[in-house]
């Protein structure tokens, strides 16, 4: 393996990325994490209605699994500068790993109850920022900068092809080996993440910076570091535009069934059709991600982003729309290979211009503020498409299009 510093000034390959020491290990650990948290969604909910049988309960139960760690973040986000991003994530997958493990005790014990499964939901999500914010607040402090978009290619393009697998593994595993056996599963992909981080050798020297100044609360911390995003002209405009870009893919995530179910070809194969679009989609955000990486994306994110955003909006509306089920096909692969160099350039620019020390507080923040576009595009989806299904891709376009203009007016060419 070549040292960080002695690739500096060279091109690198992939190939040479994953050979900087302690790479391979992230890596693994993402994946796995990722993979597990994916299947977790899902699994939750088939958990709920398996031995509950309340769609309601399992509604709460998913809601629980994510809402409080977006609430928490900037506290994570602090605590993540303050410790060093691999202890932190190691916390969180070690953390979740017992929570499902105590899951399943619950349940062989017979002690599961509906608000015991909701603290243990909750206590799942208080830490997950740590991970997701964690992971991409790493990849800086290991990789040489002009290997930096290359890096976080992989990690976005892994991301995608989890997106793909997640589903396709928790059906077949939670038909043939049970509720309980499906949460031990995850469990133990949370448990060998975690051991993948600690294998890779001393985690303390991953820390950020640390800041001058006498040490603050961390509630004072997380307040400060939201102010310093607030502040940041680029970070504010990265907020800004990537949470209408994630608009278009709230409304799509409703669109896209109802265009399948409304269309004569749909009919008794309309959700597994609609799995399929989605699985292409998610395939094609791998290989644009990849690509990304490969043509350089490094000091030109700014207009990767605004053109990539730009082309998703014609993309969604009219190809999507006019050209039947062909056309939502490929029109749903060219919004998810397109998806790979907008989310390269926002990791890289937020990367490169966000000062180290802030780095942790930075991402976990955003990841909460971006993914906001999600449900607002969600539920003004669910609006529109009931009185004009073309007029809720319409929306979609102008939401992408509103980015790509939102990432050149916000967001200055260099750093604040």
């Amino acid at each position: 393996m070549k040292d960080a510093a002695s690739l500096t000034e060279a091109r690198l390959t992939y190939r040479e990325v994953i050979g900087v020491p302690r790479v391979p290990g992230l890596l693994l650990s993402a994946c796995l994490s990722r993979l597990a948290g994916r299947m977790f969604g899902l699994a939750i909910v088939l958990y709920v209605l398996t031995h509950f049988g309340s769609v309601a309960l399992a509604g709460w139960v998913a809601f629980a699994s994510i809402a409080p760690g977006f609430v928490i973040s900037p506290i994570a986000g602090a605590l993540l500068d303050r410790t060093g991003e691999a202890v932190a994530i190691t916390i969180d997958l070690a953390a979740s790993a017992v929570l499902l493990v105590a899951l399943v005790i619950t349940s062989r014990t017979g002690v599961s109850s509906a608000p015991l499964l909701l603290i243990l939901a909750a206590a799942y999500s208080l830490t997950s920022p740590l991970s997701a914010a964690g992971i991409r607040a790493l990849i800086p402090r290991l990789v040489p900068e002009n290997a930096l978009d290359q890096a976080n290619a992989l990690d976005t393009g892994s991301y995608a092809l989890v997106n793909v697998l997640g589903p396709f593994l928790v059906g077949p595993l939670f038909a043939f080996t049970g509720a309980d056996s499906t949460m031990v599963v995850i469990a133990a992909l949370y448990g060998v993440g975690a051991l993948s981080l600690i294998a890779m050798g001393s985690l303390s020297s991953t820390a950020a910076p640390a800041r001058p100044g006498p040490p603050r609360a961390l509630l004072r911390e997380a307040a400060v570091g939201l102010g310093y995003l607030v502040r940041h002209r680029t970070l504010r405009g990265l907020a800004v535009a990537y949470s209408l870009y994630q608009m278009s893919w709230g409304v799509l995530v409703v669109a896209v069934p109802v265009s399948v179910v409304r269309h004569p070809a749909g009919g008794a194969s309309a959700g597994s059709l609609t799995g399929l679009l989605w699985a292409v989609a998610g395939l094609a955000g791998v290989a644009g991600a990849m690509a990304a990486g490969h043509i350089r994306t490094l000091g030109r994110e700014r207009t990767v982003i605004a053109v990539s955003a730009l082309a998703t909006g014609v993309v969604i509306f009219p190809v999507s729309t006019v050209y039947g089920l062909a056309g939502l096909g490929v029109g749903l692969a060219l919004v998810g290979l397109l998806e790979g160099p907008i989310d390269v350039g926002v990791l890289t620019l937020r990367q490169r211009r966000a000062d180290p020390g802030w780095l942790g507080r930075i991402l976990a923040v955003s990841f909460s503020l971006n993914m906001a576009g999600l449900p607002i595009g969600s539920a003004i989806g669910g609006l529109i498409v009931t009185q004009s299904l073309p007029a809720a891709f319409a929306v979609a376009a102008i939401a992408s299009m509103a980015s790509a203009l939102a990432t050149y007016v916000l967001i200055p060419k260099r750093t604040d």
